[in-house]
């Protein structure tokens, strides 16, 4: 084994996911010597196997389903399909072209790259072993540990059979399924969900809980389950996956127990979406007493994102804290600004959460049922996109905008949207909610007309019975 010599560096990061490349161009940015770590490509999961190809792949679902329902807008479309393997390879172009722009941002910031393997040798040293025979030492005050996590294999007989895929393989598919079962009706296996029945295959989802997106308030699951039965998609909740056995037709069986009875689905794919897990492995955390939490999932860190050594730190969903990809950047920028001495404590009051479902959710703060929770006394404004002109115009009448207030001060707490562009509204609603603001203040400024902005004005209005169209 060969050595490349030793690298001296301010802040060694490892992992250059959503988290750990923005840490590093902070870093930069601020003046420190940065080396970041990377096994694979840079943007990690998010930018390669999560967020972004995910959503390309919604984007080419919305497209086919404009053009199946192109008459509805006066339109004629005729001999429309799915090139399952034209989406995907969009998809790469897509992810090819920013992962190509973060390594010129990264070069443009003088970010040293070693691409490899970590491992930790102490509390200063980091070896990175290429996979090629050569080992590099960097020598580094601060490390920030920003390794993500991998997608959960379900423990069932039959879940390594080639017809099951776990979200990464979902992504590469380039034939599309007639039909398809997802364990796990999360936000992974939702947005799977509505894309292949968009896609026009036949879609089924089988959830443990008692209701699909179980984080989200009773109204907006309500209405996500009917459009999800709307778009074909079979939901059994309160269900456990048994097993998955091989069929004579080179599909699958699926086994489950569902209200008492053991039923199955005779499938052609099964996609396991049961979450992830976050991604220790190689790292040798406790050869230098680095503390897990107390699930023992991922590491245990302070508001300040350190663990209990102070000068290394960790970010994103190597914590376990919550896994989204803006958390971990936000969390990677105050990990670099408390290691140049500026004091930054991580605030996880506002984060808001999208769900690239078909129609869109988008969340921030305090949900009912957390209010509820808490003894907060609180009132809620609602108002429906089918009283919005330029929902209209889109061609939709479902979803709403709801705004949740603390009673005795009007301050929003909480907001959710389901509905067109609601990923894209919440960050008018996540300001209110970081910044204190009223629903007052939100009604007070004038919003654009016409826009779907203005639902959020009226659901405002709403929460002391003032909305002007309902």
């Amino acid at each position: 084994m060969e050595s490349a010599g030793v690298i001296n560096s301010d802040i060694t990061i490892i992992g250059a996911g959503p988290g750990g490349y923005v840490a590093a161009i902070q870093g930069a940015k601020l003046g420190a010597k940065v080396v970041l770590i990377e096994k694979d490509k840079v943007g990690g999961t998010c930018l390669n196997r999560g967020c972004i190809p995910t959503k390309a792949l919604v984007r080419s679902a919305e497209v086919y389903e404009s053009l199946k329902n192109a008459k509805d807008f006066g339109c004629i479309a005729q001999d429309v399909g799915v090139d399952m393997a034209a989406v995907i390879d969009r998809k790469d172009q897509i992810v090819g072209q920013l992962v190509r722009g973060i390594e010129h941002l990264l070069k443009k910031n003088q970010v040293t790259l070693l691409t490899g393997t970590a491992q930790l040798q102490d509390a200063h040293t980091v070896i990175v072993d290429d996979g090629g025979g050569t080992k590099t030492t960097v020598q580094s005050k601060n490390i920030i540990i920003a390794t993500g996590s991998n997608p959960i294999r379900l423990p069932i007989p039959g879940s390594d059979l080639p017809q099951v895929m776990d979200s990464t393989e979902a992504l590469e598919t380039k034939e599309l399924p007639k039909s398809l079962a997802i364990i796990g009706g999360g936000i992974i296996g939702m947005e799977f969900a509505f894309i292949y029945a968009s896609f026009g295959v036949e879609v089924s989802v089988i959830e443990f809980l008692d209701d699909i997106l179980s984080m989200l308030d009773t109204d907006l699951r309500r209405q996500i389950a009917l459009s999800a039965r709307r778009a074909g998609i079979k939901l059994y909740t309160g269900a456990r996956a048994e097993a998955i056995e091989e069929a004579e037709d080179g599909g699958c069986v699926l086994s489950f127990t569902h209200k008492g009875e053991v039923k199955s689905l005779s499938v052609d794919r099964v996609l396991v979406a049961v979450g992830r897990r976050p991604n220790l492995g190689g790292l040798e955390l406790k050869r230098i007493g680095i503390e897990l939490n107390d699930s023992r999932r991922g590491i245990k860190v302070n508001n300040r994102m350190q663990t209990n050594i102070p000068h290394i730190y960790a970010v994103g969903d190597v914590t376990d804290r919550i896994q989204l990809a803006h958390v971990a950047s936000q969390q990677g920028i105050v990990a670099v600004e408390n290691i140049v001495g500026n004091d930054v404590v991580m605030d996880y009051s506002a984060v808001p959460n999208a769900l690239f479902t078909q129609p869109e959710i988008a969340t921030v703060g305090l949900s009912e049922a957390e209010a509820k929770a808490q003894g907060i006394d609180y009132q809620v404004g609602t108002f429906p996109f089918a009283a919005n002109g330029k929902a209209l115009t889109y061609g939709t009448n479902r979803g709403m905008v709801k705004v949740i207030t603390e009673k005795s001060s009007g301050k929003i707490i909480g907001a959710g949207i389901i509905g067109p562009q609601a990923t894209e509204l919440i960050a008018e609603l996540t300001l209110a909610v970081k910044q204190g603001l009223t629903a007052a203040d939100i009604a007070a400024t004038i919003h654009a007309h016409p826009t779907v902005a203005e639902a959020v004005h009226e659901a405002s209005l709403a929460t002391k019975g003032l909305a002007i169209h309902i």
